[in-house]
């Protein structure tokens, strides 16, 4: 997997390029296995360009749906669970709070909670795009059409909104929703209804991802570390407390997760 930070007047919007390095004319082999994505707060456009069907579970429904080859995946305050046979050929992007709107035209909310196809958005611009990439022999090539070609989108942009950056600011560095809130100078509604524009989610689920993510990045640099102490630097008011919202948010315990820690941090192999 080829990753690297996008170029300089992408980082505004753009927090993470990648690319997988499959052949796009060969699907990639292996068993199905199931497949856990950690929420990150942040939302993804994924272009895939093998043609192998990746599929989408719904654990209340047992329901199973095939996801478009071209996707925009919205900020998820839980995990979503898909099928999948192993890395394939894709190119991506991790796209940073307010891009939402720059890129589609449609605010954060009103993609979050779910994943849409880019057609529905770029219309046929997506399937030419996807074209385009499979055309190319190198995930590297690939890689770089595809960032051009977002920055065509943003060519009048030297910057990000100021107000989505202050707002994400004062939720970082506030102790609190409240206190966040009357930084801003905002009133409380005004406030929730601009960052869910911005991100996609309410500010304390925005907050309760980060957390996880912080405890993620615990778990996994030091497997010394005891839960309670995960838990402790991750902000949690007591290790029950972590182990429930772990839970929620990643369909295993913390336990269970060190235990099979990935390689990609949000993305947990378990088997079909």
């Amino acid at each position: 997997m080829l990753q690297r930070p996008p170029c300089a007047p992408l980082r505004p919007f753009v927090a993470r390029l990648w690319a997988g390095d499959g052949d796009p004319g060969r699907p990639a082999a292996g068993a199905l296995q199931r497949e856990h994505v950690l929420p990150t707060g942040l939302m993804h456009v994924v272009i895939r360009l093998a043609d192998r069907p990746l599929h989408l579970l719904d654990p209340r429904t047992a329901g199973r749906t095939r996801a478009p080859l071209c996707l925009v995946g919205g900020a998820r305050s839980s995990f979503h669970a898909r099928e999948t046979a192993g890395p394939s050929c894709s190119v991506g992007a991790v796209l940073r709070p307010g891009a939402a709107a720059l890129l589609f035209g449609v605010g954060a909310d009103g993609l979050a909670h779910r994943h849409t196809g880019l057609d529905e958005l770029w219309g046929a611009a997506a399937g030419r795009l996807r074209d385009e990439l499979c055309e190319l022999p190198t995930a590297e090539a690939r890689l770089a059409r595809f960032e051009a070609r977002l920055g065509e989108r943003l060519p009048w942009l030297r910057g990000p909104d100021p107000q989505v950056a202050a707002l994400i600011a004062c939720l970082h560095e506030a102790p609190d929703v409240g206190a966040a809130v009357r930084r801003s100078g905002l009133s409380h509604r005004r406030f929730i209804a601009n960052v869910r524009h911005a991100v996609g989610l309410a500010p304390k689920e925005y907050l309760r991802v980060q957390r996880l993510q912080q405890a993620l990045r615990s778990l996994r640099a030091d497997p010394a570390t005891t839960l309670a102490g995960v838990a402790a630097l991750a902000g949690y008011s007591d290790q029950s407390h972590f182990g429930r919202e772990f839970l929620a948010f990643a369909g295993v315990t913390p336990a269970g997760y060190r235990a099979n820690v990935p390689v990609e941090a949000n993305h947990l192999l378990l088997g079909r």
